[in-house]
């Protein structure tokens, strides 16, 4: 998927800021990117209606939610202050919070923001396919997701922690939108999407091909609990999905909102202010915003808040833990 560019987005915002400061009232505006995803899931919608919140609700503020590689790439954009704003699954901010992984032993300079919503790996196939356990990927044509997603970060770790290695399948890394696409021709047998249930591109593959969604054991589930201690077992419901009746045992992992950690206090506490007051809008666009609570906030968030958040939980009278704090 091409990319928007990101010289002439800058480009556009400066000369907009220059016609602003250049009125009467010489206002300053802040503009704000949002690292977000491909659009066949749910980061880029939700990463628009977070960025109208911003820019409606607090003042001086144009947020805009940018179409990135997700996860691994949204931790080195706001890092490096291209986004300052990006969305996560969680495993990938611990990782880039600490610099293990694919961060390279280079520590990230990211706080949490906001938690938003629970990914699910939602691991998929034709049903003519004859593929029933994941453990008959060896040797066949899948994607792990577009490189620099947290789809590939996630099942790239599942697999390995099942004994399946890199080496032991063909992996196109595709996005949802191309995964989806590749399934319908054929180009590959499996494709894998961590994402909230309900995600278009499947949702549209199942309108079109009878789908089956490939399950974990319980052993499979412990297997890899065991070397992630940021996934959890959970089910995906059955009938999200048409032809899919029957919940799935599957493993999920919270998504984080982050920010870069030098940003203004006051600025972070009056974005997250507005996020959770104006929550019922962000459930119009996608319902996984049910989630996004300043209580879940301080239960699941994987790596220490930004002092901005800390100041609007207190406000409302949420405790912080010690290990949440920066």
């Amino acid at each position: 998927m091409k990319r928007p560019n990101r010289f002439n987005l800058i480009t556009a915002l400066v000369l907009g800021a220059c016609l602003v400061l250049s009125g009467p009232a010489m206002a300053k505006i802040t503009f704000i990117g949002i690292g977000t995803g491909g659009t066949g899931g749910i980061y880029y919608p939700y990463g628009g209606g977070v960025a109208e919140i911003w820019s409606k609700h607090v003042d001086g503020v144009k947020a805009v939610a940018e179409v990135t590689g997700a996860s691994v790439e949204n931790v080195r954009l706001a890092h490096s202050g291209e986004t300052v704003i990006g969305e996560v699954m969680g495993d990938v901010a611990e990782a880039g919070y600490m610099g293990t992984g694919k961060f390279d032993g280079k520590k990230h300079d990211i706080l949490g923001m906001a938690i938003m919503y629970p990914n699910l790996l939602q691991i998929v196939t034709l049903k003519d396919s004859g593929i029933t356990d994941v453990a008959r990927l060896k040797g066949k044509n899948i994607s792990t997701g577009s490189p620099g997603s947290g789809t590939n970060f996630m099942t790239e770790a599942v697999l390995k922690a099942l004994n399946i290695q890199p080496d032991s399948y063909k992996d196109s890394r595709l996005s949802f939108t191309e995964s989806a696409n590749a399934l319908r021709d054929g180009t590959i047998v499996v494709g894998s999407w961590a994402v909230g249930p309900g995600t278009s591109s499947i949702l549209d593959l199942a309108t079109t091909h009878k789908i089956r969604i490939l399950g974990f054991s319980e052993a499979q589930q412990k297997q890899i609990l065991a070397a992630n201690d940021t996934y959890s077992a959970v089910d995906l419901s059955g009938g999200v999905y048409p032809g899919v009746d029957d919940a799935v045992p599957t493993i999920g992992v919270w998504n984080v909102m982050i920010c870069q950690k030098s940003l203004d206090e006051d600025l972070v506490y009056k974005l997250v202010k507005a996020l959770y007051e104006h929550q019922d809008y962000l459930k119009q666009i996608h319902p996984s915003a049910a989630y996004t609570t300043p209580e879940n906030a301080v239960k699941y968030s994987p790596i220490p808040l930004h002092p901005g958040t800390i100041k609007y939980l207190k406000e409302v009278g949420v405790d912080v833990p010690e290990r949440l704090v920066p």
